[in-house]
């Protein structure tokens, strides 16, 4: 079949005609009709978790204030205002950390089981080192997890959410091999600390991203370009960070505190651009090994170590390219079998779609790209988001979860981020509730038709935020936040009253619900004042 055709019980089926970015209400109700689960399927299982999320460095602010150290955001946002498209900082953003007790005050009005949240290694560990502890940080998120607590949300906490201490950055950042060392001692104290009260730990959040924006491209903080071998040595390092980390709580905490420990990896869907050349196909599968595969392999497959084709590829351009070994490094024995089953749940962020064909470069230059020779992209017909890249294609979200379910024998999974963008001020937002129904539609059908074993969804985000190098040009909030007001005081967006509906219900609305919400205009004013979803 080709690119434009969807899902069947495990991956067939047509899918609903594409809309451009401009698409009327009328067409979109279509495109919800046509994506989301049948009747029979709308409930969601016992137990299902749902949450928000959120990352300290894109709602805290408080950048500087009681002990906290710099992180590597903190100095690439001051040293270069135009790393960021608006020239903006997270010095203040949500400012969460004074806001705490306002925010989890939403979140027990949304009646979510879980709230997602990163600590801030800076704000525990100012120079980033455990000889020097911050009384002040640790009593910050001591007092937010109380707080959650009693209003029945359970914690769930990242270790790591992309803000590296600064001091270890200048030790050269995780494609130094300590770093690991230096993670593992933070994640004992944090263990320590919060273990008692949290039972759900994430020790990453998209090592990916991490790696090739940060220390590949050059385009993310700490803005390193080594493009095909920082990459490689900063995913390296994680992956052993992540695997010693979760093998101490293992030894040392689990006994007694009785909590897990996962990891959250992100992934686009990568269809063929045409599925009836093998050669599109085969660039396809490329891809997603290359991304998804490059830390799910090493932990969640039978075999362990990286996907064979990465091995493979990079091992094969490095002597062609006059080196005298892999530009992909190698883990000892030992360091294999410690990542097999190195997790007790699989998180998992998605967002989008994209379209893969191979790439053909000659020469070869050092790049991971050229490594993994595809070209991705996206069809411009397909609905999208504030963000340029995110194209809403729910049909995607299926295929990976039901790939995720393939390759390494149906984990555990959490959702851990799934989310629409939109612009600035927008409260009557039709099109997150059109994103939200169509992919969490998709999610109860990997659940139904095709069994995954999915068992949560965590909302991106909470709260308008600090969108990293987009600055606040982009807002993927449930609830509007108004930066220009030193108060920063929250909105509900029409979305929310999607959320109360389905969290009090445990059931996905009906698309007759839903489209009578998407074509009355005159609902849209404020979510606590006018219930879209009654």
């Amino acid at each position: 079949m080709t690119a434009q055709n969807s899902p069947s019980s495990s991956g067939g089926g047509r899918r609903p005609a594409a809309a451009s970015s401009k698409t009327p209400v009328a067409l979109l109700l279509l495109l919800i009709t046509a994506a989301t689960a049948a009747p029979d399927n709308r409930t969601f299982p016992p137990g299902f978790v749902f949450g928000c999320a959120t990352a300290s460095y894109q709602v805290e602010g408080a950048w500087n204030e009681s002990g906290k150290g710099e992180n590597i955001w903190d100095r690439m946002v001051h040293a270069d205002a135009g790393s960021v498209l608006d020239g903006s900082t997270g010095d203040v953003a949500c400012d969460s950390y004074h806001k705490y007790r306002e925010d989890v005050a939403l979140l027990k009005s949304l009646g979510v089981d879980s709230y997602r949240f990163s600590l801030s290694w800076s704000r525990l560990l100012p120079d980033g080192y455990t000889r020097r502890v911050n009384k002040a940080g640790v009593e910050y998120y001591s007092n937010l997890i109380d707080e959650l607590l009693s209003k029945g949300i359970r914690p769930m906490v990242t270790l790591y959410h992309w803000d590296l201490p600064q001091p270890l950055q200048e030790l050269g950042g995780w494609p130094n091999p300590l770093l690991a060392d230096f993670y593992v001692d933070y994640a004992d104290l944090a263990f320590r600390l919060f273990g008692d009260k949290v039972k759900h730990w994430l020790t990453f959040n998209e090592p990916y991203e991490t790696c090739t924006s940060g220390y590949g491209l050059g385009l993310a903080a700490p803005r390193v370009a080594l493009d095909g071998v920082g990459d490689y040595l900063c995913a390296h390092t994680i992956l052993r960070a992540h695997a010693r980390a979760y093998h101490l709580y293992r030894r040392k905490y689990a006994a007694g505190q009785q909590g897990k420990v996962g990891i959250t990896l992100n992934s686009e869907w990568f269809e063929p651009k045409n599925s009836s050349s093998e050669e599109d196909v085969l660039a396809a599968e490329r891809a997603i090994q290359f991304k998804l595969g490059w830390f799910a392999h090493p932990i969640f497959s039978e075999a362990g170590d990286y996907p064979p084709v990465m091995r493979e590829r990079v091992m094969a351009n490095s002597l062609a390219q006059g080196l005298a070994r892999s530009r992909l490094p190698a883990f000892s024995p030992a360091e294999v079998a410690a990542l097999k089953g190195s997790a007790d749940f699989f998180g998992l962020n998605h967002y989008t779609t994209l379209l893969a064909t191979p790439l053909n470069t000659s020469p070869l230059p050092i790049s991971r790209i050229t490594d993994e020779a595809t070209v991705r992209y996206q069809d411009p017909a397909w609905p999208s988001g504030a963000s340029p890249w995110l194209k809403v294609v729910p049909w995607g979200f299926r295929k990976l979860l039901v790939w995720v379910r393939d390759q390494f024998e149906n984990p555990p999974l959490l959702v851990t981020e799934n989310g629409y963008s939109d612009l600035p001020g927008t409260l009557q937002d039709k099109d997150r509730i059109v994103y939200y129904t169509s992919y969490l539609g998709q999610l109860l059908n990997a659940i139904h038709v095709d069994k995954c074993n999915v068992l949560g969804y965590f909302a991106w985000s909470l709260l308008d935020n600090f969108e990293w190098n987009a600055g606040y040009t982009v807002r993927f909030g449930l609830y509007n936040v108004d930066f220009t007001d030193p108060a920063r005081p929250r909105t509900p967006k029409d979305s929310v009253s999607l959320f109360r509906k389905l969290l009090s219900t445990r059931r996905l609305p009906s698309d007759q619900e839903t489209n009578l919400c998407l074509a009355r205009g005159e609902c849209y004013e404020n979510a606590d004042k006018n219930e879209i979803f009654p």
